[in-house]
């Protein structure tokens, strides 16, 4: 069993909040520093993230698993990313800002 910090839990809990208000801004509204991207299988959502994600491993497995199966034809207008939500917020949840 592993160990649980409530820290890191907490630093997670406001990361995922400041991404979830940040996507819920005008389309046009994309902070410096930041990207907007949109994820779902179906209905997409937009999602507000650091720049700095494009460096983790992490981040870049999920882009390439997602260009392998659904190419670069991005119809929302912005970068899309072809997965479950809540496997995305997992993923992000446990990336340093």
């Amino acid at each position: 069993m592993g160990i649980i910090r409530l820290p890191s839990l907490i630093a997670n809990a406001k990361q995922f909040s400041r991404l979830h208000s940040l996507s819920y801004r005008s389309l046009s509204d994309v902070p410096k520093g930041y990207m907007a991207v949109y994820v779902g299988e179906i209905q997409k959502t937009r999602f507000v993230v650091p720049i700095s994600y494009l460096e983790q491993p992490q981040f870049q497995d999920l882009l390439h698993k997602s260009e392998d199966e659904f190419g670069f034809d991005h119809p929302m207008g912005g970068l899309t990313i072809h997965c479950e939500e809540n496997a995305f917020m997992d993923l992000t949840a446990r990336l340093p800002m």
